[in-house]
């Protein structure tokens, strides 16, 4: 029997990402996290914004551009 598939409105899809509605469109416009239209309302698989989530995660050691080593930093 297949699994019951759990929907979430765009607020609450945002909400539990921490975003605005605004920029979790702009993920579904770009095709970051798949989005489906029934009629005037869209809707997100629970699934598919974990998988968002999981897909999201950041790899140690590649966040050094973030922070460069100030050039003459007398501090110790």
């Amino acid at each position: 029997m297949a699994t019951p598939i759990t929907w979430l409105s765009t607020a609450d899809a945002a909400k539990y990402l921490g975003i605005t509605p605004r920029t979790l469109y702009r993920f579904i416009d770009e095709g970051h996290i798949p989005g489906y239209r029934f009629g005037r309302v869209i809707r997100l698989k629970q699934d598919d914004v974990d998988s968002f989530i999981e897909n999201s995660r950041i790899t140690p050691g590649t966040l050094d551009h973030l922070y460069p080593e100030v050039v003459g930093d007398t501090r110790a």
